[in-house]
């Protein structure tokens, strides 16, 4: 464990609530670095998927002192510190992927951390609705193949050509609706 995680613990015996943030911290830094590895590329259904999931764990993410937030007890806070380490775990392995470039391995580890994350969430907040990554991974293969049949309704294993013009031309509507949405602001 890196000494930064050895900090929070000794200060989570002051406030156990801690853990709440670490582990959204923790989270967001290796999605932003699973993003950064796969922005250049053609994600698949696959990578997508483990964004997804880590976005919707991410997503309205509580203070420490919000109401919904509940204190643990003594059980709870040692499955929180089970989670953590777990999660923590799976860093070095997420590190050693980053420098080599296996983008289908980091999407694996990330929905693991996601997971020890969703985990540590449920604890805290356990009112909030989580989805599963099957329940992601269900939906974006969906959009996936529903993308593919637009590129080429014929052909069942699209090219590389044809991905990338679909991505631009999904890129474009983006714009376009950002634009109309501006100038309705604007109006």
């Amino acid at each position: 464990m890196n000494e930064a995680v050895v900090k929070r613990i000794r200060e989570a015996s002051q406030d156990p609530k801690i853990w709440l943030r670490v582990a959204s911290e923790r989270l967001s830094l290796t999605r932003y670095v699973f993003l950064v590895q796969i922005e250049d590329g053609i994600a698949t259904a696959a990578q997508r998927a483990s964004l997804e999931y880590a976005d919707a764990v991410l997503i309205g993410w509580p203070e420490q002192d919000a109401e919904d937030v509940v204190d643990v007890d003594a059980q709870q806070l040692a499955t929180v510190h089970e989670q953590v380490a777990n999660m923590e775990g799976y860093i070095p392995r997420f590190q050693d992927m980053e420098r080599t470039g296996n983008v289908d391995g980091l999407a694996d580890t990330l929905i693991r951390i996601t997971e020890r994350v969703a985990e540590v969430r449920r604890i805290y907040q356990p009112g909030f609705p989580l989805p599963t990554f099957a329940e992601i991974r269900r939906v974006v293969q969906e959009e996936w193949d529903a993308d593919m049949d637009r590129i080429d309704p014929d052909n069942s294993d699209p090219t590389v050509d044809d991905i990338e013009r679909m991505k631009v031309e999904t890129d474009h509507r983006h714009r376009q609706s950002e634009e109309h949405e501006e100038q309705e602001n604007e109006a």
